[in-house]
């Protein structure tokens, strides 16, 4: 079997909490469009990677909205209820999965991992912390695009003062 005979990989979607909307939005409507799946996922902020054996096999627990421990944090619990608010009346299967690491590589590893056929991720609110961030840590949608083969969809925020 050739890698085109292969079903196609499911739209990999990067989540943070209180996220605008629109990415939520802009990819169930591409993923219905498609015919694929949608894999969210959410990188555990201040989280790193300890163990790295890359002739190892690395797998990924998959949170299924149900399989949800106590243990969970807000964020992910916030996280997961926009998620099931938003694709409430939508056909598409979709899980959660909660990683560590950087943003941009963590986002790719699970890409790679799934054969994800794309990543989608959102822009930053703007303000003088996000501009600090990105000075100092770069913007992962950039970091994605320069890093690896897999198209990036970089999905903005609609401003709320049209006139800026």
């Amino acid at each position: 079997m050739s890698p085109n005979d292969a079903a196609p990989g499911p739209l990999v979607v990067g989540v943070v909490p209180r996220q605008h909307p629109e990415v939520i939005a802009q990819a169930s409507l591409l993923a219905g469009q498609l015919g694929r799946s949608i894999l969210f996922a959410f990188v555990q902020p201040n989280s790193y990677l300890t163990e790295w054996d890359l002739k190892g096999n690395i797998t990924d627990q998959s949170l299924h909205p149900g399989d949800l421990d106590d243990d969970m944090t807000a964020d992910a619990l916030g996280i997961l209820d926009a998620i099931e608010a938003q694709m409430a009346d939508c056909a598409i299967v979709w899980t959660l999965r909660i990683l560590a690491g950087e943003p941009w590589k963590a986002l790719a590893r699970l890409a790679s991992e799934s054969r994800g056929s794309m990543i989608i991720v959102g822009t930053r609110k703007p303000g003088v912390g996000a501009q600090v961030s990105e000075w100092l840590g770069g913007a992962t949608a950039s970091h994605l695009a320069a890093h690896q083969h897999r198209p990036v969809l970089v999905v903005p925020r609609i401003p709320t003062n049209p006139k800026r």
